[in-house]
């Protein structure tokens, strides 16, 4: 049986996302920049895209922009912002768990004189928002928190970030990376209260390769890529049209049954995580009881888990051991903020959902892994005891 669990790192595009991109690509390939019918109608595509993007943001279509991906998003909010106000003031204020796209670009900012605070996470990965509240100053210019952890899957509080912002001073910019929460929770931009937001679109079955941006209208940060001018001037470069025409007709997919579907990624992670709890002893959950449905990670004491990893991949069983973008690092950022110990840490895995795994491939799941656990803690017992 087939059973992929590594939905956090990619998705499987969907046929219907496919077929549009390939009628794009060999039919509808003109440049939307070009005056003739064909980029008139390249432009048509872009133009349905965007609103549909929008659409799912609660935005305008002017609000959102095409990037290359989630990285490329979250590093024009950083360096942007920076750019556009470090005279302004020079703190900017993230969380010790953000994916690397944040906290390398935090890193290289803080070269150039940027005064970057790192929030510390609690056991659940969410942090107090005293924490916060002690780190705003009126030299703060940018708060960049995520939405969802992406190997935790704990929920930011978003709507909750916003206000303590606004009573220090409203001025200061807000940002979210969207990745792990887009069409698996409310991504209003309203509700949540951010200006800027970054998305990714083989997080949700559209192709690699492609990402959205989405900035409040009237803030102006300086742009990343300069150029032909595309993007209404914030991002240059001839716009990737099959991939956007793609990820719009992923986000339409996921929009028409979203109550449904993610009722079900809920069902199904948590009924694996019954199940390891009833079949598997001294394991750990990592992941808090109010995380986003699509992600479940969990520590098997005496176990590595890579190893782990390795054995189930030869039952077409495919998990991971945290960020697919940090899986060669040793260690876990993430895991490391949130207290857990050196062995917990060591025999993580993070299994990830989406609306086409079911419970019987859990059954499936839950059966092998018990017998990897059980095989590879006889081994280092035996191990142990020469």
């Amino acid at each position: 049986m087939f059973v992929y669990l590594d939905n956090s790192a990619t998705t499987q595009v969907r046929p219907e996302v496919a077929q549009i991109m390939a009628k794009t690509m060999t039919e509808d390939f003109g440049n939307p920049s070009s005056l003739h019918r064909m980029g008139v109608n390249a432009e048509k595509i872009l133009k349905k895209a965007r609103a549909q993007v929008a659409a799912a943001l609660n935005a305008s279509p002017d609000e959102v922009f095409f990037t290359s991906c989630g990285t490329e998003s979250d590093a024009t909010v950083l360096r942007g912002v920076w750019e556009s106000r470090k005279k302004q003031g020079r703190r900017i204020i993230t969380t010790a768990v953000e994916h690397p796209a944040i906290l390398r670009s935090c890193e290289a900012l803080a070269r150039e004189g940027a005064d970057v605070i790192y929030l510390p996470v609690n056991r659940d990965c969410t942090f107090d928002t005293d924490a916060l509240r002690a780190a705003l100053t009126p030299d703060t210019i940018l708060v960049s928190v995520m939405h969802v952890n992406n190997e935790a899957g704990s929920i930011m509080p978003l709507a909750q970030i916003r206000r303590e912002i606004d009573k220090v001073n409203k001025g200061i910019l807000f940002h979210t990376d969207a990745v792990q929460s887009f069409e698996k929770l409310d991504t209003d931009v309203h509700r949540l209260g951010v200006d800027m937001l970054s998305l990714s679109g083989h997080k949700i079955h559209a192709c690699k390769g492609i990402g959205a941006l989405y900035v409040k209208k009237g803030l102006y940060i300086q742009p990343f890529m300069l150029g032909g001018g595309q993007e209404s001037g914030f991002r240059s470069g001839t716009e990737n049209l099959p991939a956007i025409a793609g990820l719009g007709e992923a986000v339409r997919l996921a929009e028409a049954n979203k109550a449904e579907r993610i009722a079900h990624i809920a069902d199904v992670r948590n009924y694996l995580k019954q199940l390891l709890m009833e079949n598997i002893e001294n394991i750990t959950v990592n992941s808090p009881e109010d995380g986003v449905c699509s992600v479940l990670n969990v520590s098997f004491l005496g176990c590595r888990g890579e190893v782990l990893l390795h054995t189930l991949e030869q039952d077409e069983i495919y998990v991971s051991t945290g960020s697919a973008c940090s899986s060669h690092k040793k260690g876990s950022h993430v895991l490391t903020a949130m207290g857990l110990t050196d062995e917990q840490i060591e025999g993580a895995i993070r299994f990830s959902f989406c609306e086409d795994n079911t419970r019987e491939q859990m059954d499936f799941v839950c059966e092998k892994l018990k017998a990897a656990v059980a095989s590879q803690r006889r081994l280092r017992s035996a191990f142990k005891r020469k």
